[in-house]
């Protein structure tokens, strides 16, 4: 299984139209090679660098295993967990300080999860994953805020 973005090259910096720097929308993600015995998928977008810890920015599961796409600023269909700034939505990339990374987790199910878009945490979700996973698949992005960025002066002579 495979997940790409024609805006992310794995292990690079996130475009700032995806952040707090533009317009804080989700980026898009091709998705391919889906394995046939797949019921649904996951979507998972994480920031192990946060402050506070491991910052769940996109909780997505029970979505058609034969979707190719997810369009950028759009959330895909299927159900929304709760993310760390506790709502159902996404949850802009704005990191407090240093360059973070993104983790952007792709998982194919052989199975669809019944649980709580509420009430479901992370720690729920990957318990109700345990020993359905098919497939998975990962993209990295990096970014640093705009005004954290250190800019190298040249001097004028």
């Amino acid at each position: 299984m495979l997940l790409n973005s024609p805006s992310i090259i794995h292990d690079s910096e996130i475009p700032p139209q995806y952040t707090c720097d533009g317009e804080n929308i989700n980026p898009p993600f091709t998705i391919s090679y889906v394995p046939q015995n797949a019921q649904s998928l996951v979507f998972l977008v994480e920031d192990p660098d946060a402050p506070a810890g491991l910052w769940v920015h996109w909780m997505i599961w029970n979505m058609d295993p034969k979707m190719t796409e997810i369009r950028e600023g759009e959330v895909p269909k299927g159900a929304v967990g709760m993310n760390s700034g506790m709502t159902n939505d996404w949850y802009p990339i704005c990191p407090p300080e240093g360059e973070h990374r993104y983790h952007f987790k792709l998982f194919a199910l052989d199975t669809m999860l019944e649980l709580d878009e509420k009430t479901v945490t992370r720690e729920d979700l990957l318990a109700a994953m345990e020993d359905h996973i098919v497939a998975k698949a990962e993209l990295v992005g990096r970014y640093t805020k705009a005004e954290n960025k250190v800019t190298l002066e040249q001097p004028t002579t």
